[in-house]
């Protein structure tokens, strides 16, 4: 027996049969029937207009081909100003010598919050607060090995020029476009602009090198906006780097997928496809049936199916820093499925996993750089590496004098 509400049941039913049943419910709303007259309810309920099979998402992952109209426009069109070598030159001395400018002054922001630090002005790290993250590029893949010979494929990323452009306060931060993560109001989020690579200005428009004018920062090539807590604000021209990381901390790093175009089901989706002996015409590669008929002659929304491929945003959680070379900046962080092409550009920031982030069992010991790592690593003293990782500098195989 089973017990459903009264609104379910048609207005051809009988209810005089089910008057004692009716009394002994424990509502008044519910009424019993026998498997013989669910049946009967069930066929009569319209479920095709009520439930919709959904196989996945229920929107479209169209990539964005376009930036938004808000976004300032970069590159200008160019021009033969038809200089002479000696101009040339004379404006190649002068890039090189605001840039060393520009570097002197990073180092002088870290001088500052150091000293900050030392007098009690700067916060110091907590569970729950939220760092910056940085803007590398990807280099390509190397293999390490543990001590005892397992291999391991990590991806090199290399941390290029990262300085901080401006800070908005939560009070003032009003995106075009609210992030995905629910807003926290009781500990509302600051954003920090950070660009990577330095450019050459007069490639440039003069709307986009406008916005490095206040902050004392060369225009950059790339900028990203990163949600931080209030107390990990950095004043800008703070350089960023390695030391940012610890060897042996979890990260998630966040790219863009490559482009492949339209493609088919077999390498989009796996598909195994037909038989490629006799017996087959012409469907080796193709999909196959794609609906069905009856009360649902429709194709079901999420079908697999070809279309394009790649130019997504993808997120790699968890991955572990093993190695780090301060003289270059670079990363050796586990994996070799990061999103992006070779060269291409991927932000990195403190992983979100419970059981990864700073503080949790198996993640180095102590708080991390907070705000940032206000003293670099030496680049003289070679690479950091993971203590369980097999150094090549160190000999692996030892010799003795056997005694007559």
């Amino acid at each position: 027996m089973l017990a459903v509400p009264v609104s379910l049941v048609s207005e051809g039913t009988d209810h005089s049969q089910q008057g004692s049943d009716f009394a002994s419910s424990r509502s008044s709303n519910m009424i019993s029937f026998t498997s013989s007259s669910l049946s009967t309810l069930f066929r009569s309920i319209p479920w095709s207009s009520t439930f919709v099979p959904v196989r996945s998402k229920n929107y479209l992952n169209r990539p964005r081909l376009r930036n938004p109209v808000w976004f300032v426009k970069k590159s200008r069109t160019l021009h033969n100003e038809q200089f002479t070598e000696d101009n040339l030159a004379f404006l190649n001395e002068v890039k090189r010598e605001t840039i060393l400018a520009a570097a002197q002054r990073s180092q002088s922001n870290l001088l500052q919050l150091a000293q900050g630090e030392q007098n009690g002005q700067v916060a110091q790290w907590s569970p729950g607060l939220k760092r910056t993250g940085v803007i590398a590029k990807k280099i390509g893949q190397y293999p390490l090995w543990t001590r005892n010979g397992q291999k391991i494929r990590t991806t090199l990323l290399q941390i290029i020029d990262n300085e901080v452009v401006k800070y908005i306060p939560p009070e003032e931060y009003r995106p075009a476009q609210e992030p995905r993560q629910s807003r926290n109001w009781r500990k509302p989020y600051g954003c920090l602009l950070i660009g990577a690579e330095h450019g050459d200005p007069s490639l440039f428009t003069k709307e986009y090198a406008g916005l490095f004018r206040h902050s004392g920062v060369l225009p950059k090539k790339h900028l990203c906006r990163f949600l931080i807590s209030p107390e990990a604000a950095l004043p800008p021209g703070t350089a960023l780097t390695v030391s940012h990381f610890r060897v042996g901390d979890f990260v998630d790093v966040r790219g863009l997928t490559v482009d492949r175009g339209f493609q088919g089901v077999v390498k989009r989706h796996g598909f195994k496809g037909m038989p490629k002996s006799h017996g087959v015409t012409k469907t080796h590669r193709r999909p196959g049936n794609i609906g069905a008929g009856g009360n649902k002659a429709r194709v079901w929304p999420g079908t697999r199916m070809p279309g394009h491929m790649g130019n997504r945003w993808r997120v790699l959680r968890g991955l572990q820093i093993l190695r780090i070379n301060p003289q270059h900046n670079v990363l050796w962080v586990m994996g070799s499925n990061i999103a992006g092409n070779t060269n291409g550009i991927v932000y990195i920031y403190d992983t979100i996993l419970p059981l990864r982030r700073h503080g949790a069992k198996g993640v180095p010991a102590g708080p991390p750089p907070f705000p940032t790592a206000l003293e670099p690593l030496p680049a003289d003293e070679g690479d950091v590496w993971l203590d369980e990782l097999h150094d090549f500098r160190k000999l692996s195989i030892t010799y003795s004098a056997q005694g007559e």
